[in-house]
C-alpha cells in the first residue's frame, strides 16, 4: 500500500521534534501487551521550542465563520475559546458539517476558515481560482490518525490494512477475500460466528474520503456500513454494539471503544495511532487536517484571521490540539505555516 505524501514532509522533522520528548512510551508497537487504555489515554506532548503567544496591541473585532470538518469542530471551537479570552470583541463561530462544506463556503464568502480534515480536490480548487483568480491557501494546523476501532470488550487487538479493505469494502482492490465475521479475523468462543457491524462516516465527510482513498484503495464501501453524520456518532454506535467495528480521528476515541493497531501487510508489525509513529511513516493512516483561508497574493490577511492563526501555531494553541486527542505540530512544521501568514 502507498503511504501517504504528508510523510516526506514529517519525516524530516522527526530530529527535531524527537529533542523536545514527542515521542511517548506507547509510540512503539501495539502488540507488545501494554494495556489498551493506558495507551489510550496518553497524551501527546507539545513542542517545547513553539513560541508563546503575544497579544497585539490593536483592537480587534467582529465574527470569523468557520465551516466544514465535523473532525475539527471541537478543536476550531476550542482555538476559538481561548481567542475570544484574549480579544474579547473577536469571537469564532463554528459549523462542523463535512469538509465538502468548506469549498462552497470559502467561495461564497459566507466563511473565513474552510476547516478541512482531507485536502482540496482539484475540482474545488478549480471553481474557488475561477471566482478569485487565485488558488485558496492550505494551512496545516495539527496531525490526525485515523483510528480503526472495536467495542472494548472485544479481544481483537490489530488488523492488516488489507484486511481492514476486506472489511469495510465491496471491491476489495487489496486482493483479500471478503470478511463478515470476527472468526475470519481469528477469534474464536463466542465471536466466532458473530457477523461484524459496520460503522462510518458519510460521504460529505473528508474522513469518509480519506478513508476511502487509503484504506480501500479508491475502492467502493460495502451497502451495509452505517454512515454517520459525525465522528461522535461513529464512536457511539461502536460503544453501543458489541460486534461493530468503525473508523474516526483519534480524537473521538472514548473508554467505550478499543483503538487497533495496523499493519501495512501481512505478518508485518502492526502499529499504534500515535505522535510518534506518524511521524516516523510506521502507522498507516497519519494525515494533516488543515483549515483553507482566502488570502489574495501579496495581500495582506485581516488583522483577526492573522492573529487567529499566530495563536494556533503557538504552544497554547497545539495544547489545545493536544488536550483534544489529535496530535501537535512541531515546531519544524509550524514554521512555514506560520510564515504563510506574514
Amino acid at each position: 500500500m502507498k503511504r501517504s505524501r504528508l510523510f516526506t514532509t514529517l519525516f524530516a522533522s522527526v530530529a527535531a521534534f524527537a529533542g523536545t520528548a514527542c515521542l511517548e512510551a506507547g509510540d512503539e508497537t501495539a502488540a507488545s501487551g501494554a494495556s489498551p487504555d493506558a495507551a489510550q489515554a496518553a497524551g501527546p506532548k507539545v513542542d517545547a521550542a513553539l513560541p508563546s503567544y503575544q497579544k497585539v496591541e490593536e483592537s480587534l473585532s467582529g465574527t470569523l465563520n468557520a465551516v466544514g470538518s465535523d473532525t475539527l469542530i471541537n478543536i476550531v471551537t476550542n482555538w476559538g475559546e481561548a481567542f475570544q479570552r484574549i480579544y474579547p470583541e473577536a469571537k469564532v463561530q463554528v459549523e462542523g458539517k463535512g469538509s465538502t462544506t468548506a469549498p462552497p463556503a470559502l467561495i461564497e464568502g459566507s466563511a473565513q476558515l474552510g476547516p478541512m480534515s482531507r485536502e482540496m480536490k482539484d475540482t474545488e480548487i478549480n471553481a474557488f481560482e475561477a471566482k478569485y483568480g487565485y488558488k485558496p491557501t492550505r494551512m496545516k494546523t495539527c496531525l490526525d490518525a485515523l483510528g480503526v476501532f472495536v467495542h472494548h470488550d472485544n479481544p481483537l487487538t490489530s488488523v492488516t490494512m488489507k484486511q481492514v479493505d476486506s472489511i469495510f469494502s465491496s471491491t476489495r482492490k487489496a486482493g483479500g477475500d471478503e470478511i463478515t465475521t470476527w472468526g475470519q479475523l481469528g477469534l474464536g468462543g463466542e465471536w466466532a460466528d458473530k457477523p461484524i457491524t459496520l460503522y462510518g462516516r458519510n460521504s460529505a465527510s473528508g474522513t469518509y474520503s480519506y478513508f476511502k482513498e487509503k484504506a480501500l484503495l479508491k475502492g467502493d464501501y460495502k451497502d451495509g456500513v452505517k454512515e454517520q453524520p459525525g465522528s461522535a456518532g461513529v464512536v457511539q454506535g461502536v460503544s453501543e454494539d458489541r460486534y461493530a467495528i468503525g473508523y474516526s480521528g483519534v480524537g473521538y476515541v472514548t473508554s467505550g471503544i478499543k483503538l487497533l493497531s495496523l499493519s501495512y501487510k501481512d505478518g508485518g508489525t502492526a502499529y499504534k495511532p500515535s505522535l510518534g509513529n506518524v511521524i516516523a511513516e510506521q502507522y498507516p493512516l497519519g494525515r494533516f487536517l488543515n483549515v483553507y483561508i482566502n488570502k489574495a497574493p501579496n495581500q495582506p490577511l485581516s488583522p483577526a484571521v492573522r492573529e487567529f492563526f499566530r495563536f494556533v501555531y503557538t504552544k497554547e494553541g497545539q495544547e489545545i490540539v493536544a488536550k483534544e486527542g489529535f496530535l501537535p505540530l512541531s515546531e519544524k512544521l509550524a514554521a512555514p505555516e506560520r510564515a504563510k501568514i506574514q
